[in-house]
Parts: structure tokens; sequence; C-alpha cells
């Protein structure tokens, strides 16, 4: 079997990872910016009133309103 004189001969040229290395702050920073996440912006319709959120289409009385205009309607099963 072998032992530790034989481990120390085969890898005594190898330079292993230091466990306690330095990280990069940008990493950390990356890290932590999931905790500082903002809420989303809310904007209100200029047609309907309705708040919704920014860039998104949103649904009023049966139609779907994108940027003030009507996108499509819903169609009612008869």
């Amino acid at each position: 079997m072998g032992g530790i004189k034989e481990f120390k001969l085969k890898y005594k040229n190898k330079i292993m990872a230091h466990p306690k290395r330095k990280t990069s702050t940008t990493r950390r920073d990356k890290r932590r910016t999931h905790k500082n996440a903002v809420a989303n912006n809310i904007a209100t319709c200029p047609t309907t009133g309705q708040p919704h959120l920014f860039h998104h289409a949103h649904w009023h009385e049966g139609k779907l309103y994108y940027k003030g205009k009507v996108v499509a309607e819903k169609e009612v099963a008869v």
C-alpha cells in the first residue's frame, strides 16, 4: 500500500488550490444583487385608468390593452 512518502514523491511538483483563496469582488457583488431587488414599477393606463406593470398588456372589461390601445378582445361563447 502507498503511504505518505509515496504520495509526496508522486505529487511533489503539483500545486493544489489554496482552500482560503479570496473571492473576487465582482463575484461577491453579483451574489448580493438579488437581495436588493426593487419592486416593479406600476403605471396607470391613460385610457382605462387601471394600474398595471410597465411594458405589459393588461385585461380590462374583456379587452386587452397595451399602451392605451385595444390589442385584442375576448370572444364570448354563445
